[in-house]
């Protein structure tokens, strides 16, 4: 499940597992427009003791990352394989599972060319409603300003 905040001004999205029973939980926030065209924002994942950051994620228009997830929304009913959206810096991971579950796996990396560490954490929503909200809630922060 989502969560739209607003910390001391600033828009923040948190994404956690469905009814809340895990410990995993992804915030996108600092979000700042660098162009008409590019967007960035700042990306923590956690879960457990595994604790992950990265200052700045640049998207493009082009990057259709709410796209992405509103065709997760969509396809409520699933499908075969594994759906992903990447950029340098944060890949996302989309399998659908059992009981209409999706499986969101979320990859920061410091580095793109494969030198650095790298950090994934799994969060799983429910498959119909709440990916909906997700995906709502993915479109009002990337959409700000």
């Amino acid at each position: 499940m989502s969560l739209i905040e607003v910390v001391d001004g600033q828009v923040e999205l948190v994404v956690r597992a469905a009814g809340g029973s895990s410990a995993a939980s992804v915030r996108l926030f600092n979000w700042a427009r660098s162009d008409g065209y590019e967007l960035a924002f700042s990306v923590e994942v956690m879960d457990g003791g595994l604790h992950a950051l990265l200052d700045s994620v640049f998207v493009t228009v082009w990057d259709s990352m709410g796209e992405f997830f509103d065709g997760l929304a969509r396809d409520f009913r699933g499908w075969e394989g594994t759906r992903v959206w990447t950029n340098n810096h944060l890949v996302v991971t989309a399998t659908f599972g059992s009981g209409g579950y999706v499986c969101l796996g979320w990859t920061l990396r410091s580095d793109v060319f494969g030198n650095g560490w790298e950090a994934t954490v799994s969060t799983v929503v429910e498959g119909g409603e709440e990916m909906t909200a997700v995906a709502a809630d993915m479109r009002d922060f990337l959409g700000q300003g």
